[in-house]
C-alpha cells in the first residue's frame, strides 16, 4: 500500500484502498471511540469516498447527536445504534434476516443496515423464535426467495438449526448475548449454532451484526440466475 492510500488523521490511519481492494469502503466502528474521533473519521471517509454510503457502528448517544451536528444529512438507526452517511446503494439481490425474539433486535438492525450498506436488498422476519415453532414455518416461502439468509437469535440458539433444515439457502447465523445465567453471555447460543446438525450454517461472532450483514449482502451482490449462469 502507497502512502496515498492511507488518511492519516493522527489518532487513526484510514485504509481509504479498501473499496478498490473489496468493493466496499472502510466502516467506522464507534465503540471506544470519541465522538469527534467519530465524526472526522466518517468525514474523511465521505471525502475519499462520496460515490459509498459510510456506515458508523456502535455509537452512543452522544457520539449520535455529534454525527447529526456535523453532518445534518446523516441516516441514523436508533435501534441498530449506527449512522451512514451518504447516498445507500441500489440495491442487488435480497438478504433475508429473521430474528428469534424481540430483545435480538438491535443485533438485527445492525444487519439490516449493514447489508443495505453494502448493498443487498433486504427484508426483515421478526420475532419467529422456536418457542412457536408455527410462526417459522409460516414464513418458509419468504425465506427461499432470498439469495442469503442472516438468523439472529440468542438464548439457546436454536433457529438457524430450524430455518436451515427448511431451506438450502446460504445461512450466516448471529448469536446475540441475550438469555438468563447459564446462557454466558452468548456463549450458549454461539456453542449450539457452532454444532448445528443442518448443513450449510456458517457462523459469526456474538452479537456480530455487522459481519453477518457484511457477509449475506457480497452473497446477495454475487447471486446469479441458474440461466443466466449456463448462457
Amino acid at each position: 500500500m502507497t502512502d496515498s492510500k492511507v488518511s492519516d488523521l493522527g489518532y487513526a490511519r484510514l485504509d481509504t484502498d479498501r473499496a478498490a481492494r473489496t468493493g466496499d469502503p472502510e466502516v467506522v466502528y464507534g465503540a471506544g471511540k470519541t465522538p469527534d474521533q467519530i465524526v472526522g473519521i466518517m468525514g474523511a471517509l465521505h471525502e475519499a469516498h462520496p460515490e459509498h454510503a459510510i456506515l458508523a457502528t456502535r455509537l452512543s448517544d452522544e457520539s449520535i447527536a455529534a454525527v447529526l451536528e456535523a453532518f445534518p444529512d446523516a441516516e441514523i438507526d436508533e435501534v441498530a445504534r449506527a449512522a451512514t452517511l451518504g447516498e445507500l446503494p441500489i440495491p442487488q439481490g435480497m438478504v433475508a434476516v429473521v430474528s428469534a425474539g424481540t430483545s435480538d433486535a438491535p443485533v438485527a438492525a445492525e444487519a439490516v443496515l449493514t447489508a443495505r450498506a453494502y448493498g443487498a436488498g433486504v427484508k426483515v422476519i421478526s420475532d419467529v423464535g422456536v418457542a412457536g415453532l408455527h410462526r417459522v414455518l409460516a414464513t418458509r416461502d419468504e425465506l427461499v426467495t432470498a439469495n442469503c439468509l442472516i438468523v439472529v437469535a440468542g438464548m439457546e440458539g436454536a433457529l438457524p438449526s430450524v430455518v436451515g433444515g427448511l431451506t438450502g439457502v446460504p445461512l450466516v447465523a448471529v448469536p446475540t448475548s441475550i438469555g438468563y445465567g447459564a446462557s454466558f453471555g452468548g456463549l450458549a447460543a454461539l456453542l449450539g449454532m457452532l454444532n448445528s446438525c443442518a448443513p450449510g450454517v456458517t457462523v459469526v461472532n456474538i452479537d456480530n451484526g455487522f459481519g453477518a450483514g457484511v457477509f449475506a449482502a457480497r452473497v446477495a451482490r454475487n447471486a446469479r440466475p441458474v440461466d443466466e449462469d449456463n448462457a
